[in-house]
């Protein structure tokens, strides 16, 4: 099928798998409007389209501090017990109905502690939220994996102890670490004591890097913290000259570490300068296993099947490299080897075999 004939329909019903995606990203505008409500926290819009435009033009800036700022009003209502149960049940109806089948979500639960609940609490009362959604996706005839991935803030000191969580809950559906937040000025390496924790209790983990700063970051993440995948990842390009890869970049390739790319979002910090010029593309055509996020659908105001279709209407994309970055993301989950091959074999290619 041609990039022409690719409608919007098709595009939702693609099974897709989303590695990098943020909980507090995600709030339906309405629940946002809502909680904010209930617990007293002034919107800067009270109207779910008017609040969902102003994320959007905030978003638009350009600017990656701007741009996580927006998050002040997220996390506001995500301070409870309540609040935590409904948007992580509806986080997973979400992307039931965008035609996700496999997701990773990813949140800090240090920045979740305003409301008087304790760092296991968080994770406890998320993972009974994400179970909630994903029950009642199940009952709908669309069922949804999904995995945590728990975040330390890369500004503050307490990744340490959200490592030592991640190892706590990996049997209780959190299935690796990140390190997020703003990216320049703070290189990775300065968690290097919660990284090595993760390798020697064989927790998988990814790192933000290459989307603020550029290869050094990536680099570190890489060859000094031991990343196993790399979110955004958009400036390797940097270290690719009319095609010729140069070592880190070669690296990344050849060892098929994935690229947990999000155009939309890439475009909004100043990332990426256009759909059309953004580097997954190059990146997939040079053999790198890059994968197609959302990062944040609420602040972007996008979904996966929205991230699609820009890629095919802009970039001249096909049903047959749609397929491609869905199998590198389950390649790429962490979750078992048997689980991934089974979810391609029996869900992934069938659902794109139908679209052929």
């Amino acid at each position: 099928m041609t990039a022409a004939h690719i409608d919007t329909a098709t595009l939702r019903r693609l099974p897709k798998a989303v590695l990098h995606d943020h909980l507090d990203g995600g709030l339906r505008p309405a629940t946002l409007v809502e909680l904010a409500d209930e617990v007293g926290h002034t919107l800067p819009a009270n109207d779910p389209r008017e609040l969902a435009d102003w994320y959007y033009e905030a978003a638009n800036s350009g600017d990656l501090v701007r741009y996580i700022a927006t998050f002040e009003h997220t996390l506001a209502v995500m301070q409870t017990r309540e609040g935590l149960l409904r948007t992580a049940e509806e986080y997973v109806l979400d992307l039931a109905e965008d035609g996700v089948v496999y997701g990773e979500v990813r949140y800090a639960p240090e920045l979740m502690l305003k409301g008087g609940l304790t760092l296991p609490e968080v994770v406890e009362t998320v993972q009974e939220g994400l179970a909630a959604g994903r029950a009642k996706a199940a009952a709908a005839g669309t069922p949804v994996r999904v995995g945590t991935l728990l975040c330390g803030m890369r500004m503050f000191d307490r990744s340490r102890e959200i490592a030592d969580l991640a190892v706590a809950f990996r049997d209780a559906g959190v299935v690796g670490f990140d390190i997020a937040g703003a990216e320049d000025g703070f290189p990775p390496a300065d968690h290097l004591g919660a990284f090595e924790h993760l390798r020697r209790e064989s927790v998988p983990f990814t790192i933000h890097a290459g989307e603020a700063y550029g290869l050094p970051s990536i680099h570190q993440a890489l060859q000094v913290c031991g990343a196993q995948r790399i979110g955004h990842g958009v400036r390797i390009t940097e270290d690719i000259v009319d095609g010729k890869l140069g070592r880190l970049a070669g690296w990344v390739r050849d060892r098929r570490i994935a690229l947990e790319m999000c155009p939309t979002s890439n475009l909004q910090t100043g990332a990426a300068s256009s759909i059309a010029g953004h580097p997954i593309t190059a990146l997939k055509d040079l053999g790198f296993r890059v994968t197609l996020n959302t990062d944040n659908r609420l602040v972007s105001g996008t979904t996966m099947t929205r991230e699609m279709s820009l890629l095919v209407e802009e970039a001249g994309w096909t049903v047959q490299d749609l397929r491609t970055v869905t199998v590198n993301a389950v390649k790429s989950a962490f979750i078992p080897f048997d689980e991934r091959n089974a979810l391609i074999r029996d869900v992934i290619l069938p659902g794109y075999e139908a679209a052929l």
